[in-house]
């Protein structure tokens, strides 16, 4: 058959850590850049995911299986790391998200939203996959709402 004819396949909309399968969060090159030496930058290709598994021991990898170990980037990031800051804008630790939680006090994460919103918050820099980190506090915090005792 005459490959003129033959359509090629898409390329995959979603691309799996090649250690732990799980589907990356795409990364553009301001990210990298902010986490990355430019060594480890060069061999990822130009489209790039962040794994958030946070038992995975690879950070950011490509479509071509190349891959950086979380031992690789320039700091420790959330949730590779679970001491390292939820918010890498503001600092706010898993920890204080869970103890707000516990005391059934929201004005943490009220006060990170309005913070978010702000042209202080550098997400795209400062979090490891790019994005802002309100909707994983605010899944952290419902979490452990529910869990503690009424």
């Amino acid at each position: 058959m005459n490959k003129a004819f033959v359509r090629e396949p898409d390329p995959p909309k979603h691309i799996r850590c090649p250690d732990c399968d799980v589907i990356g969060h795409p990364v553009g090159q301001a990210t990298l850049a902010a986490h990355l030496a430019e060594p480890n930058r060069q061999r990822l290709a130009e489209s790039a995911c962040f794994c958030h598994n946070p038992r995975c021991k690879v950070a950011y990898f490509d479509g071509y299986e190349q891959k950086i170990a979380v031992d690789q980037i320039e700091r420790s990031v959330y949730p590779k790391d679970p001491e390292a800051p939820i918010c890498s804008c503001f600092g706010l630790s898993a920890e204080d998200v869970i103890h707000d939680a516990g005391a059934g006090n929201p004005a943490g994460v009220r006060a990170l939203i309005a913070k978010s919103k702000s042209n202080e918050a550098q997400c795209l820099l400062r979090a490891p996959d790019g994005r802002c980190c309100v909707a994983e506090v605010q899944r952290l915090y419902m979490k452990h709402v529910q869990q503690s005792p009424a």
